[in-house]
């Protein structure tokens, strides 16, 4: 039995919470997967892990052997991406997964200078609103705009802090009139982002720290920012967005701050990828490059 192939199924098979799925990633039967778990158990003479027909749970002999695979594998890659001429660059596909409307308005601003700068590069981005598994769909590194990342064993690098902003568009003002409290608020349909548990709830803040909840009415949800964003350009009701999203509506007065002198909770730019002793040049590369970027206000007035 090839032993380094067998640490690799079941480091594999740990990581992902099942054969099903590591099968999936590997290409192969869960058949193949299960029956080399087995051997291994038994040239070992432990059982590694419980099986049920609901959820897979180490054994205690197998959260020893999984750290140690986890160092022998990550030693080997080193050794391999170090001893490797072809790797001493950026080379090969890099994985990369973004939200929409982060896809939309902010690639196209500085990949094609980053690509340029690492000809033996390829990018396969992937532009989507869902919540990506970075293990199990082998993303290298996705970018998220959060105000809350979950606990897990993935790495988050922050970039950026991401000014959250409540705007509409002028044309609609002028027909409704313009808030000049919170409760007003109230009194006006909010352009909800369907995904998030509340939509249609603010949460204020002045500069003396008193806090208001806000709940208003909903005119029109959605699941794109984007929509959303010509939704309110259009003089739809008022919205709320990372700055990111509305800055050129507003240098170019489509869009105009509602509720001066009120604040909604920042978020975050981080860059996430999967925990490595040894990153590969290409992600490197790229984790290099974005935080020197976003070291550097972008969304100023």
């Amino acid at each position: 039995m090839d032993q380094l192939s067998a640490m690799q199924t079941f480091r594999r098979v740990v990581d992902l919470g099942s054969f099903s799925a590591a099968a999936v990633q590997a290409g192969v039967s869960h058949t193949v997967l299960s029956r080399q778990v087995k051997n291994l158990e038994r040239q070992l003479g432990t059982q590694l892990l419980n099986r049920t027909t609901r959820r897979l749970q180490m054994t205690e002999a197998g959260a020893l052997f999984y750290r140690h695979c986890v160092q022998i594998l990550e030693q080997m890659q080193a050794m391999t991406l170090e001893l490797s001429e072809h790797q001493q660059q950026p080379s090969g596909t890099l994985r990369l997964s973004v939200a929409t409307a982060f896809g939309e308005l902010e690639l196209g601003r500085w990949l094609p200078d980053f690509v340029e700068r690492h000809e033996r590069l390829q990018i396969e981005l992937n532009c989507t609103d869902r919540f990506v598994d970075l293990l199990e769909e082998e993303i290298d590194v996705c970018l998220r705009v959060t105000d809350h990342l979950p606990d897990s064993s993935l790495v988050a690098r922050r970039l950026a802090a991401s000014e959250v902003l409540l705007v509409a568009a002028p044309s609609y003002l002028e027909r409704h009139g313009r808030p000049t409290s919170p409760e007003q608020l109230a009194n006006h349909p909010l352009l909800g982002y369907s995904r998030l548990t509340h939509p249609q709830r603010l949460q204020l803040s002045d500069p003396q720290g008193e806090q208001r909840e806000v709940l208003m009415p909903r005119r029109l949800s959605a699941n794109s920012p984007m929509a959303l964003r010509a939704a309110a350009i259009g003089g739809l009701g008022i919205a709320s967005f990372d700055r990111f999203i509305v800055h050129d509506a507003l240098r170019d007065g489509r869009l105009v701050p509602v509720l001066d002198g009120w604040q909604l909770p920042a978020r975050t730019l981080y860059a996430v990828y999967p925990q490595s002793r040894y990153l590969a040049p290409k992600v490197r590369a790229f984790l290099d490059y974005v935080q020197a970027y976003y070291a550097h206000a972008r969304w100023a007035d």
